[in-house]
């Protein structure tokens, strides 16, 4: 008996979507297989580094932790909404000024993180900083640059 797919129909990144999936398909791998967004990246597959991490009805999700199913008449908001057009959100051009970047797989997913964080805290310590991105593992930065390009983001984005 052939496995029924399931019909979803969400928002991502401010656009309406529909796709079908299996029961058991991950919400990470719908963003990069069917709707082809590949900046979320697969890390772990167990939600401990943080290279998937989406916006879930403005929460941070693992995607790879989401079934595709749960996004159901939901909000998705991945690392490709953050720009406009050409124009980079604050954060993504102080990790490039802080270069905060190297290989890249982990990126994305601070990027989101930092997003949410700002969102919520515009005016973080350096601590709180940490902390909020300790759910996002780089293998490559050695993290001071990832939170510098933070800080100054913060700054900017209050300040105008």
């Amino acid at each position: 008996m052939p496995k029924s797919k399931f019909h979803v129909v969400t928002t991502v990144n401010g656009d309406s979507v529909e796709f079908l999936c299996e029961p058991q398909q991950t919400l990470l791998d719908v963003l990069r297989d069917e709707l082809h967004l590949t900046g979320s990246k697969e890390g772990c597959g167990s939600g401990d580094c943080g290279a998937c991490s989406v916006m879930l009805d403005g929460r941070l999700v693992c995607a790879c932790l989401v079934l595709a199913v749960e996004a159901n008449g939901h909000s998705v908001e991945t690392i490709e909404g953050m720009a406009h057009g050409d124009d980079l959100h604050p954060l993504q051009r102080k990790f490039l000024e802080h270069s905060a970047l190297q290989c890249g797989v982990c990126i994305p997913g601070f990027l989101v993180a930092a997003k949410a964080l700002l969102e919520k805290h515009p005016d973080p310590t350096e601590t709180e900083v940490r902390y909020w991105l300790a759910g996002n593992l780089c293998r490559c930065t050695g993290y001071d640059k990832i939170v510098r390009a933070v800080l100054d983001a913060a700054v900017e984005m209050r300040t105008g």
